[in-house]
């Protein structure tokens, strides 16, 4: 079979159900083959190679499974790289294929021509240009395996237009299946890093647990729960993180960090005594810069798959290589071998909601009737109307501090997707179409996002209407990059270049045939998101909200 259809066949076999991509010249082999093979793969035409690579790095992130993304030479190659270098910084199993020129025309001056190896290079795990098609079923096999063993993350595989074409025999054309769902191995904790990790905790007065994304892509939820019972103390997450653990449940502290994170959150991580941290990076939203808490300030316990994030930005007291939920799962047996099976409340079991409580009660904005719609409001009465169950794609800009800070997930899991690498702009609104993919039993698929992001990625609103999904788009409309402007604030107090024209987006969304609503009084919002979220079909609502720069957003420089 043709090199094309050898790509199709594996694809098939590793069991990949949806591609997300977009057609060029030099993928015309590999388009015949996957309308001309019988493989049971969707694949989604996309607007543009960038929401192609989001839309993969979203379905990988609450799948568990690869995300794949295609697209073609020259722009397309360098349009895709976004959400690849996003799935990769995060550690998110995704493979993308880019087609390439005839190797026989390279160094002739051919269009689209570029050595996509060495663009790819500082992004993925691994980048491979095969040959021929032999080399190339070789290729398809070990970018899956890389996405998926490791510290997982991005593997690129390039597709010469020649190499599509040319021939290798049908029995060499096999894939290992395993290596579609991640991780596809599970490195199991060494006995003696995990007794002596329980010997700190068990012997500490106030134990606390942040959990960053490598506990939902271990699917750890439940060992974290189970932790945080036996011994009674506060789990706080990281924002990728979000989802440890059911965020109603007593001992969820929610997001810390210096974005989303709140003061009663961070009082208690530096009243605790001993800190495990697990599948995190410990990075400089985290830890704000690694002021929380500062280097030597506490005894740390650090868990990760990766031998080499082990000590690498904090002295640590004890490190378990293994992955999350095999890590968790022996350190749960051997704290409860000690305590005999009997729970040690290391703190009482509603101090955490009495400061949240205490805490929330201080901000008004929640009820506010003022307008523009404070922030505040919008996240108060969206959370009263979300059913379970609902997953949330939220843009970096304005929607993450606030849904990270205020949003409590009722049930633990992957729910809540948010970019957090590089905080490119523009992801939430094709995210919601892999993460549609991705999550067939979700009540409602939801993307919030600024309006500066929404003008980034807007033509995948006809990719939505084409598809007519059941989803859910918010735009929080200050006419403004917010982020940038708040920042500018902060640093001079003058603004410059931030500001743009304010766009009637439900005007745009109905040009596309999205039902489009539009809100400006809060005391509208609540029956307006109602609507939005009980309709079939696409619905997207433009909320006018506050300029973030006159918010008090949930940002730790900016309080500061």
């Amino acid at each position: 079979m043709r090199g094309g259809e050898a790509v199709v066949k594996l694809l098939r076999d590793v069991g990949v159900e949806v591609i997300f991509g977009l057609c060029g010249d030099t993928s015309l082999p590999f388009y015949d083959a996957l309308a001309s093979s019988d493989h049971g793969i969707r694949h989604v035409l996309t607007r543009d190679e960038r929401s192609a690579s989001f839309m993969a790095d979203a379905y990988a992130r609450l799948s568990g499974k690869v995300g794949v993304c295609e697209g073609p030479s020259g722009g397309g190659a360098t349009y895709i790289l976004p959400g690849v270098a996003e799935a990769d910084a995060s550690s998110v199993p995704l493979v993308c294929l880019t087609s390439d020129i005839d190797q026989h025309d390279a160094g002739r001056g051919t269009l689209t021509e570029l050595d996509q190896t060495a663009l790819f290079a500082p992004i993925t795990r691994s980048t491979i240009r095969p040959r021929s098609a032999r080399e190339l079923v070789t290729a398809i096999g070990a970018a899956f395996r890389d996405a998926t063993t490791g510290p997982l993350g991005a593997a690129h595989v390039v597709l010469p237009y020649d190499v599509q074409l040319d021939e290798v025999a049908a029995a060499e054309v096999t894939i290992d299946a395993r290596f579609n769902t991640a991780p596809a191995d599970r490195p199991a904790p060494s006995p003696d890093a995990v007794r002596a990790a329980a010997t700190r905790l068990v012997d500490a007065h106030r134990p606390l647990i942040v959990a960053g994304a490598g506990v939902l892509r271990s699917g750890a939820w439940e060992e974290v729960t189970a932790l945080a019972e036996l011994l009674g103390m506060p789990v706080a997450t990281s924002i990728g993180g979000k989802g440890s653990i059911a965020e109603t449940h007593p001992y969820s502290l929610g997001v810390v960090g210096s974005n989303g994170g709140l003061g009663f959150r961070h009082d208690m991580l530096r009243e605790s005594d001993v800190i495990l941290y697990v599948g995190s990076r410990q990075g400089s939203v985290t830890t704000e810069k690694w002021t929380l808490p500062a280097d030597g300030e506490k005894t740390l316990i650090q868990m990760d798959v990766d031998p080499a994030r082990i000590g690498h930005n904090y002295q640590t007291a004890a490190g378990i290589v293994a992955d999350a939920k095999m890590g968790l799962a022996a350190l749960v047996e051997e704290v409860s071998d000690r305590l005999g099976g009997r729970p040690a409340e290391k703190i009482e079991a509603h101090e955490i909601e009495r400061r949240r409580d205490a805490y929330l009660a201080s901000i008004e904005e929640f009820g506010s009737d003022r307008t523009p719609i404070r922030p505040e409001r919008f996240v108060a009465e969206l959370s009263a109307l979300l059913p379970p169950r609902a997953v949330i794609c939220a843009d970096p800009g304005t929607p993450c501090p606030y849904l990270s800070a205020y949003y409590r997930l009722p049930q633990a899991g992957r729910w809540f997707v948010s970019p957090r690498a590089h905080g490119a702009l523009g992801y939430a609104l094709p995210a919601v179409c892999g993460a549609y993919h991705a999550r067939p039993d979700a009540a409602r698929v939801v993307g919030v996002m600024g309006d500066g992001s929404f003008g980034i990625s807007a033509g995948e609103l006809e990719t939505i209407a084409r598809l007519n999904l059941t989803v859910t788009l918010i735009v929080l409309n200050n006419a403004s990059y917010g982020w940038i402007k708040a920042g500018q604030k902060q640093l001079s107090g003058g603004y410059f270049s931030v500001d743009f024209s304010r766009s009637d987006h439900a005007a745009i969304a109905e040009a596309y045939g999205i039902r489009g609503l539009r809100v400006e009084n809060p005391g509208d919002l609540r029956a307006t998101l109602d609507q939005a979220l009980s309709s079939d079909g696409p619905v997207l609502v433009d909320v006018i909200i506050q300029p973030l720069e006159e918010a008090r957003a949930p940002v730790s420089k900016w309080v500061a």
